[in-house]
């Protein structure tokens, strides 16, 4: 026999939420495997005898914002299980913000946009070098890109569909239940309080008192 129609949109809700949940921990993750890679390989000429000098640049180097947006990215990922309402459409937001800054940093560099960083590896710039060359690896760039763009969408259907999503917080009050019943061994400890506090356990607690006193 099928479900409910309720119980069908709430099984949806649960599978966007975990949808949103993974696409902004993958792409956290895949930013931050990309950025600890080598980017790009910075090789400087200098006049005869001068030897050439090089460089690598790893995705940290080349483009700062792969690290920062890969660490937001996992925290996002965390505070969308959490979050309800205007909270949670703030970090959707914020999920496709670090997406689009992913996607921007993998194609700058892609772009030969490394100057920048390139300038400032030790020996590479100075009067004595006549010319600088910079060899991308396309391939972690490309992760940095690929990234983004897992984010954006993760964000955008977060945006558009996250107020319909369940919290964590919001499934754990409701399946909390009543308080267990207590011991026999619980009830002998609560005697032996009364005792020391010089009450007796065998009376039974005061009436509370209606109305007031003439």
């Amino acid at each position: 026999m099928s479900g409910s129609p309720d119980e069908g949109r709430s099984g949806g809700a649960r599978r966007e939420l975990t949808a949103a949940v993974v696409g902004a921990a993958l792409a956290g993750a895949l930013a931050l495997s990309a950025a600890s890679q080598r980017w790009a390989e910075v090789t400087a000429e200098r006049p005869p005898p001068l030897p050439p000098v090089s460089g690598t640049l790893t995705g940290g180097a080349a483009a700062p914002l792969v690290t920062a947006a890969g660490l937001v990215l996992l925290a996002a990922a965390v505070a969308l299980l959490a979050v309800r309402g205007a909270g949670r459409l703030a970090v959707g937001l914020l999920v496709a913000i670090c997406g689009g800054a992913l996607v921007w940093s993998g194609a700058r560099v892609l772009a030969g946009g490394v100057a920048d960083a390139a300038a400032d590896l030790p020996g590479v710039s100075g009067t004595s070098v006549t010319a600088t060359t910079v060899e991308v690896a396309a391939v972690w760039p490309g992760l940095a890109v690929a990234a983004g763009v897992l984010a954006v969408l993760a964000g955008l259907l977060v945006v558009l569909r996250g107020a319909a999503w369940p919290a964590m917080g919001r499934r754990y009050e409701r399946d909390a239940g009543p308080a267990p019943p207590r011991s026999a061994e619980d009830r002998t400890d609560d005697a032996w309080k009364a005792l020391d506090r010089g009450e007796d356990p065998t009376e039974p607690p005061p009436a509370p008192r209606s109305g007031r006193s003439a």
